[in-house]
């Protein structure tokens, strides 16, 4: 049998739980089976402490909502504030809390929510998305339910990054919505429950949900028999598990996602401390082939760092050699590849990747590429020096700045502390023009340099079925479970 997690809630928990059941005039809509892709159980965590999980990501969403936080289109809604407001200057955002209750039954105030995101912001934090929050000057409760957020420079991007599971306001074990965590037995999935008061004289609805983890395969597989609903969390390196299985037609969604599926140097040192080398194996991809093999519609090669559609960056401009068919290179590029190495032996190469069946696919596609040129690549074994590492990440937001600040040293081995200037110079300014110029620059500059072997865009998939007709894809591949058994009124 597959095991759940028994999650603890307070005896309060229980006896609101109790309330819901015995509640009359209540329309029960039956419940939902969620399965996350995972090799964990969700956690109700606190994102301060470290690494988020795609479990923990899905339960953050849904049970510890933030100030604002994501519709199933991935646009932003009220969260713990109901409403909110903007200073002219961009410098000021000022949100006004709901009524709420933690599900222990004490009031959310204000300044439990300035705790939680100023602890998330500190030098301290493991938060991953720490960095976003780096024009925040100061996050004060001016009243037990009004928060301020003051900013050394406008950012319009604010709210997209206070609706991530990282900012998820929780206290203990328990978080602030808008499903409760109801008791559960053990080996059982988590229960989530919802009310929703009815419209014009109709019964109050119920929306129940349960939650639980599986690798890939057993995920894909409960889909198939009918056990799961939907099935959140796939990547790339189980995609071809979703591809190959007899799933029904149209229930494979693909978020439109922009971030990076890249590569990286994994170490100072190394035979990738020679720019000549990066620039010829960067150049030696396949990337059509390689975005062919995923069988992803609209996915595309990728040769920057920036991504299409980012705000404030009008257009990229791919490298020359881009345009030219790998084919109509390759002669040049082994040339090029006996010119560097001459008589001197050629370097094996070694990269991290994630288990699975689309890890091994592009293992393989680059081996063969880099082979060409004669330089071996194989896989890393576990205390042994990295050469290449793979960023499989979703921008957080459609700013240009993750993307630049994703390569800022300390967060990558290889690094250029003269860009990062650049990007902090960015980040100070109170012109969006010149954010945007300064961080167009750096962008160039670590594509120039080759810092990184960009793609593609990440890979997110997810298994719906017609139960689940509130699902959306979105950008931000951020699913909620509001609503998800009943269409939104625009499309009824």
């Amino acid at each position: 049998m597959q095991s759940f997690p028994n999650h603890p809630v307070k005896l309060a928990v229980l006896l609101a739980a109790v309330a819901l059941l015995a509640g009359c005039n209540r329309a029960k809509t039956g419940s939902l089976d969620v399965i996350v892709i995972s090799e964990t159980a969700p956690k109700l965590v606190d994102p301060v402490d470290g690494t988020l999980t795609e479990a923990d990501d899905v339960l953050l969403a849904n049970a510890a909502q933030g100030l604002v936080r994501f519709d199933p289109r991935g646009q932003i809604e009220a969260g713990l504030a109901e409403r909110w407001n903007v200073s002219d200057d961009g410098l000021s955002y000022i949100f006004r809390l709901q009524s709420g209750k933690w599900p222990s039954g004490r009031k959310i105030d204000a300044r439990d929510v300035a705790r939680q995101l100023n602890r998330a912001r500190r030098e301290a934090s493991l938060d991953q998305l720490k960095d976003t929050l780096g024009a925040v000057d100061e996050i004060l409760a001016m009243t037990d339910r009004v928060i301020e957020i003051r900013l050394s420079a406008p950012r319009p991007h604010l709210l997209q990054l206070l609706a991530q599971p990282d900012f998820a306001i929780t206290r203990d074990t328990e978080g602030t919505g808008p499903f409760l965590i109801l008791p559960t037995a053990p080996e059982v999935p988590l229960h989530f429950r919802r009310m929703v008061p009815g419209a014009d004289g109709e019964p109050e609805r119920i929306e129940d949900i349960r939650l639980g983890a599986l690798p890939a395969p057993s995920a894909v597989a409960r889909f198939i028999a009918g056990k799961a609903d939907l099935v959140l969390g796939g990547g790339f390196a189980d995609l071809p598990v979703a591809l190959q299985a007899a799933l029904p037609r149209g229930t494979l969604h693909f978020d439109p996602v922009a971030g990076l599926f890249a590569l990286v140097p994994g170490r100072v040192g190394g035979p990738l401390a020679d720019r000549a080398l990066r620039s010829l194996l960067n150049r030696s991809i396949d990337r059509d082939a390689l975005v062919g093999a995923f069988k992803v519609d609209g996915l595309a090669p990728r040769t920057t760092l920036l991504q299409p559609g980012l705000d404030g960056i009008a257009s990229l401009t791919p490298p020359g050699w881009a345009n030219i068919p790998l084919a109509r290179r390759a002669a040049g590029l082994t040339i090029e590849a006996n010119r560097l190495f001459g008589r001197r032996l050629r370097p094996t190469l070694t990269i991290s990747l994630p288990a699975g069946p689309g890890s091994t696919l592009l293992f393989r596609r680059l081996a063969d590429d880099f082979g060409r040129l004669g330089v071996t690549l194989r896989p890393a074994v576990a205390g042994e020096a990295v050469d290449l590492r793979l960023i499989d990440q979703v921008a957080p937001s459609t700013s240009p700045a993750w993307f630049v600040r994703r390569l800022h040293c300390g967060r990558v081995p290889l690094c250029d502390a003269d860009l990062d200037l650049i990007a902090d110079a960015a980040r100070a300014t109170q012109s969006a023009d010149q954010r945007a110029q300064l961080l167009a620059t750096a962008a160039e500059r670590f594509d120039s340099e080759t810092m990184i072997f960009p793609l593609t865009a990440p890979i997110r998939w997810s298994l719906v079925s017609s139960d689940a007709p509130g699902f959306a894809e979105n950008r931000f591949a951020r699913h909620t479970f509001i609503d998800l058994g009943h269409k939104a009124a625009s499309e009824r």
